[in-house]
């Protein structure tokens, strides 16, 4: 399904769409990482919003 931005239900906050420019940058600033960097980190566990979360957390602590 493409995202349709006439419609109001808004974007889905459980998956990460790095495909979409807007999405990719407003990720990025939510998790405060890089557009790369949350590329990366959805290529390695998912596009799942929380698995990225995660993911990203452990790799700070490293």
């Amino acid at each position: 399904m493409s995202d349709d931005k006439s419609k109001s239900q808004g974007q889905d906050r459980q998956r990460i769409n790095v495909n979409q420019e807007y999405e990719l940058r407003d990720w990025a600033k939510s998790l405060n990482t890089t557009p790369e960097k949350l590329k990366e980190a959805v290529q390695a566990v998912g596009d799942r919003s929380d698995k990225v979360r995660e993911f990203l957390g452990q790799r700070e602590r490293n």
